[in-house]
């Protein structure tokens, strides 16, 4: 039994990135001041979302109401269990992508560093907000404007390439904006609950089928375009025209796991298990993830651009998270909430690495790592590590997702997906593994000395590579990832996984 009470934790959660941005943009003038402020405003985030964690294990819902929009709908935050499983996965990453972008973009001295900062705070409030949204119109409503704060990110460089990947990002994300916006509407003037219950705020609603199907259909589009489930997908590898920190960000937090995030709340917390169960909606999700999985798969394998090839490898992974919802059994859910922190810490540190290897040695080509290893051992140690996660090698914290993942098929007799599931690990090894092969098994004179990145990005990345061993061992320590992942899928499936 779960009870809410009222807290200005939520908000303030949220509000601690927005007020490190606007002290960032009042910082411009001085790049230390600037930093300093990134680096508190995300230490007081981790703090206090932290803070809200063992309510949330004891069942008590932390919740800001803040007013209403619509009447009876209000702007409200709550701090659910799977809300809490997505704040802190961000609010732990803020922290690691904030002290690696200090080094990239000193050791680049690139220019537009305020807006850089503030943008990156402010996304990182409106991810925030969709994880911690009490209900549909809340959500909706952080995730738009997680959209608009994005875009300055993907355009930073302001060159006509990177100009047109974000005219390209905003007119997908934007009509997944609208698409949300209309299902709100409609089931608002429907009559329906648009509060997220673990029961489904559907699930009793006395709504016609064609009214049901019209309204999965809007929401599936509204949040498929940032999971980037084909054919919306297409927006994700045009912006890693983007610096390395915010395709890291764009890959691990911000954005594309908004849209997995939204798919938990619109599969569970909208619908629910038994409206989709009786529907049959499930299966339609279950095809286009499943085929997303092993076509973006076999793209990557094409790919020679290395950020590029890592985008397509995450498209292939969300789908992995969106598969585990579609089945709608408890291992399943649990592997697919879990997915989503285990993706998060080991797609950072490919990305990290990526960085570090434009930073030191200005190279972006898989084929043009040959002997890399030789001179950034420790960087593609990192890599490596994270290479051999996101295949699903035990010991690694990926492999745990993916085997919840796996039972949870056959679980409930879909033994197809679990082939499609171990399809997409060796596809991973055939993307992602000859990467290393190239780095240490051959020599080149162009990496002749030991020369690592500054040790602002070393650091970073050599602690989340660290994190997805440690967590492989033990997900729970020290913030109930796995609990809290259990949990959720009990109150929704109402199985024990």
């Amino acid at each position: 039994m779960t009870t809410a009470f009222d807290s200005p934790l939520p908000v303030l959660a949220v509000a601690a990135p927005l007020i490190g941005g606007l002290l960032v943009a009042a910082s411009g003038r001085r790049p230390n001041l600037r930093e300093a402020w990134t680096l508190l405003a995300s230490l007081a985030t981790i703090a206090l979302v932290t803070a809200m964690l063992p309510k949330t294990l004891d069942g008590r819902h932390a919740q800001s109401v803040l007013f209403d929009l619509i009447p009876g709908v209000p702007i409200a935050l709550r701090a659910d269990a799977a809300g809490m499983l997505f704040a802190l996965l961000a609010a732990v990453l803020w922290l690691a992508t904030s002290l690696y972008s200090i080094g990239y973009m000193r050791a680049l001295e690139e220019r537009k560093q305020t807006r850089y900062y503030c943008a990156f705070a402010l996304s990182i409030s409106s991810a925030l907000g969709v994880a911690l949204a009490d209900n549909l119109l809340t959500f909706v409503l952080f995730y738009e404007l997680l959209s608009i704060v994005t875009y300055p990110l993907v355009i930073h460089h302001e060159t006509p390439e990177a100009l047109r990947a974000g005219r390209k990002y905003l007119f997908y994300t934007l009509s997944g904006g609208l698409a949300l916006i209309g299902a709100v509407a409609w089931a608002y003037a429907s009559g329906l609950d648009i509060a997220f219950r673990p029961d489904g705020a559907f699930s009793s609603a006395a709504a016609s089928d064609a009214t049901l199907w019209g309204l999965f259909a809007l929401l599936s589009f509204g949040v498929g375009v940032k999971a980037a489930v084909m054919p919306l997908h297409s927006w994700l590898p045009s912006a890693m025209v983007a610096p390395t920190p915010v395709s890291a960000l764009l890959h691990a937090v911000a954005v594309v796991k908004a849209g997995a995030f939204g798919f938990v709340r619109v599969i569970g917390f909208v619908f629910g298990v038994g409206l989709l169960k009786e529907m049959g909606a499930w299966g339609v999700l279950a095809g286009f993830a499943g085929a997303t999985l092993i076509i973006s798969s076999l793209l990557a394998l094409r790919i020679d651009h290395l950020k590029r090839r890592l985008a397509y490898s995450t498209i292939s992974h969300l789908s992995y998270i969106v598969l585990g919802t579609a089945l709608l059994g408890p291992a399943a859910w649990t592997g697919a909430l879990l997915h989503i922190v285990a993706h998060g810490f080991t797609k950072i540190t490919l990305f990290f690495c990526a960085g570090a290897i434009h930073v030191t040695v200005h190279k972006d080509r898989v084929s043009e790592l040959k002997g890399i290893g030789r001179q950034m051992p420790l960087t593609m140690g990192a890599f490596t590590i994270a290479s051999l996660g996101m295949i699903g090698m035990p010991p690694l914290t990926l492999f745990a997702s993916k085997w919840f993942l796996g039972t949870g098929a056959v679980e409930q007799g879909q033994e197809v997906f679990l082939f499609l599931y171990l399809i997409g690990g060796l596809l991973a090894a055939g993307y992602l593994l000859p990467i290393v092969a190239r780095a240490y098994l051959w020599r080149s004179p162009h990496f002749a000395s030991f020369r690592e990145a500054p040790r602002l990005m070393l650091v970073p990345l050599l602690a989340t590579a660290a994190l997805t061993i440690i967590w492989g061992l033990a997900p729970d320590l020290p913030f109930h990832f796995l609990e809290l992942s259990r949990g959720v899928a009990r109150a929704v499936t109402g199985g024990a996984p």
